[in-house]
């Protein structure tokens, strides 16, 4: 993957990241991957749970260095990152594909011979890149505070400049059973930053959070904002709880400020 330069590795002699401007707890570099350890870091994560405002924090303080905060997963079933076989030798850059095409594609794989790939849903109204921060600054909170879903978050640092490349730029594997190249999922997520005001707020072996600033507000806006879910993850419509596009559309995302996806 095409990136900029990694400020990850000057944690290694500056653990809390002061000459960059940060003020980091403790925590570890990962950069195991499926073949052996990368070249340089891939992420770091506090050892610690974080406290509420940690996000707000670190993503003011690491934002102009290329550093961005996401939520990881260490205490599930299949361990924390460094057990997560991240493929970044396997990840381009997400600039390098067109998201509509990578959906259609995946729907004309995926979807019944006689469903049309309908097009892209049309951006909502109202996204705005500050509400966007604040509103996954908020859900962070809540998801980093005990009793939340996950059973042992952490507070990770990527580097990256856009939240929805945060994937690709660890080579995450999550999808690997759907897509093998992260990069085409993060092209999708680009184009949701930019008509949803998506971001990206937490990952787990094979789970995908994001926080969504304008959500569809109508049903229509909702079942053509489905089809983008079904060609991305097919696994949310086929294995879950709404099995029809318009059923999934009404009760997952209409006004809803969270979106989750999973891969088998």
């Amino acid at each position: 993957m095409a990136t900029l330069p990694n400020p990850l590795p000057h944690l290694a002699a500056d653990p809390t990241g002061s000459a960059l401007g940060l003020a980091l707890p403790a925590g570890r570099l990962i950069d195991a991957t499926d073949e052996g350890p990368w070249h340089e870091p891939l992420l770091w994560h506090a050892d610690a749970p974080s406290a509420p405002g940690d996000w707000t924090t670190h993503h003011s303080a690491g934002r102009p260095v290329g550093l961005l905060p996401v939520v990881i997963e260490v205490g599930g079933g299949q361990g924390g990152p460094q057990d997560w076989e991240l493929i970044p030798a396997d990840t381009s850059y997400p600039g390098d594909h067109d998201p509509e095409e990578v959906l259609t594609g995946f729907w004309e794989e995926y979807a019944a011979q006689d469903e049309t790939w309908p097009g892209l849903a049309p951006a909502a109204m109202g996204t705005d890149a500050r509400r966007a921060d604040d509103l996954a600054a908020q859900l962070a909170d809540s998801l980093l505070s005990p009793g939340s879903s996950f059973k042992e978050p952490r507070l990770a640092l990527v580097p990256a400049r856009r939240s929805a490349d945060i994937p690709a730029a660890i080579g995450w594997s999550g999808p690997v059973n759907y897509e093998s190249d992260t990069a085409r999922l993060c092209a999708v997520l680009r184009s949701w930053e930019d008509r949803f005001g998506i971001r990206v707020l937490a990952l787990t072996f094979n789970q995908l959070v994001l926080s969504v600033a304008a959500p569809p507000a109508t049903l229509a806006e909702a079942e053509a904002t489905a089809a983008e879910h079904f060609a991305f993850c097919p696994d949310n419509i086929t294995q879950g709880a709404h099995p029809t596009l318009r059923a999934y559309a009404e009760h997952e995302l209409l006004a809803k400020q969270t979106w989750s996806f999973w891969w088998d």
